[in-house]
C-alpha cells in the first residue's frame, strides 16, 4: 500500500522513521569513531566501556547524544503507534511529530557541538520542545480517540 506524505495518518509514522533513522546515523558516527581509533592503534577494541566516559570530549558528547536519542525513541514510538492503532489523525498530530524530529536533530547537534552553557541551554530548549510535543500528541490522540 502506497502512503503519500499528504496522508495525515502516514506523516507521524514517517516522522517516527526519521527519528529512528537519526538514531541510526548517530550510532554509525559513534562506530566510525571507534573503528578509526582501533585502526589507528589509539585504542584496542575492548577499550570502550559502556556508560563510562572514555575518548575525547566531543566523542563522549556524540555517544551521549546517541544514547539520549535511543532513550526517547520508545516514547515517541509509543505515542505515534498508539495514534496509528487507534486510527486517529490530524494536522496538529502531524505538525507535532515533525517538530519532534527537527527538535531531536537540533538537540543532538547542540549536544555534539559544545558543552558551553549557551549551547547546553539551546540543547535543553530543544529537549523541552520535544517533551511539549510528546504531551501535546498524547492529549490530541486521546481527544481524537474519544471524540
Amino acid at each position: 500500500m502506497h502512503m503519500s506524505l499528504h496522508n495525515l495518518a502516514a506523516r507521524p509514522v514517517v516522522a517516527l522513521l526519521a527519528f529512528a533513522g537519526w538514531a541510526v546515523l548517530l550510532v554509525l558516527a559513534v562506530g566510525a569513531s571507534r573503528v578509526a581509533d582501533v585502526l589507528a592503534g589509539r585504542k584496542r577494541p575492548n577499550e570502550f566501556p559502556s556508560g563510562t566516559p572514555h575518548g575525547g570530549d566531543r566523542y563522549w558528547r556524540l555517544n551521549r547524544a546517541h544514547v539520549n536519542s535511543v532513550e526517547n525513541l520508545p516514547i515517541f514510538a509509543a505515542i505515534v503507534l498508539a495514534g496509528a492503532a487507534l486510527g486517529v489523525s490530524s494536522l496538529a498530530l502531524c505538525r507535532m511529530a515533525e517538530v519532534v524530529v527537527v527538535a531531536r536533530v537540533a538537540q543532538s547537534s547542540f549536544h555534539v557541538a559544545s558543552g558551553r552553557s549557551r549551547v547546553v541551554n539551546l540543547r535543553f530548549a530543544a529537549y523541552l520542545t520535544q517533551v511539549g510535543c510528546f504531551l501535546g500528541m498524547i492529549v490530541e490522540t486521546v481527544r481524537l480517540a474519544v471524540a
